[in-house]
């Protein structure tokens, strides 16, 4: 699993959610997570979230710290498992670093009592799975209550790099423990 820091502000409006966007960005080729920071700002007709939809509830935000992920698989049940796993590793780490802060993470989301720290989806493609994942860097001027990393004085890029490193980690570990078993009859 490869793993990149892309050091230019995007802008996530929904349309870097599909197949061979990590690529196009990198050439990194196969399975692999990307992060940055950047603003977000995704209208109604970019959102994958059909619920979000029928609200009329698109994301936005001044500065976030995004993660996007494609796993060249079409499992969507288990891309839904592992972004629950990066929801939980991202979770880990900021309790970590934010000691004081009520973090706890509630299926797919990370929350400070009932401020939303995080947004997140799951989602297939005809030739992978993906997975976006952020957390607010400031807090200000979303449209629902939220908490960002600034609130913690916490540094998205140092905080971007432990995520991802175990992410890839636990990846790597649950595809030797695939490879370690034997069939049984």
């Amino acid at each position: 699993m490869n793993s990149i820091w892309i050091d230019e502000q995007v802008t996530y409006d929904g349309t870097q959610l599909r197949s061979h966007w990590i690529y196009d960005r990198s050439g990194m080729l196969g399975d692999a997570i990307a992060f940055f920071v950047g603003p977000a700002e995704v209208p109604i007709d970019h959102m994958v979230d059909l619920m979000d939809v029928a609200q009329n509830a698109p994301i936005f935000s001044k500065r976030m710290l995004h993660f996007i992920i494609e796993h060249y698989d079409g499992d969507l049940p288990l891309a839904i498992a592992r972004q629950r796993l990066l929801t939980s590793i991202a979770a880990e780490e900021l309790r970590r670093r934010a000691a004081s802060a009520a973090i706890e993470r509630r299926g797919d989301d990370i929350f400070d009592g009932e401020r939303k720290v995080s947004v997140s989806i799951a989602t297939s493609s005809p030739v992978s799975c993906l997975i976006h994942f952020a957390m607010n860097v400031i807090s200000d001027g979303t449209p629902v209550p939220t908490k960002g990393l600034s609130d913690y004085g916490i540094e998205p890029k140092s905080l971007a790099d432990a995520i991802a490193k175990q992410y890839c980690e636990e990846i790597s570990s649950m595809n030797i423990a695939r490879c370690k078993v034997r069939a049984v009859k």
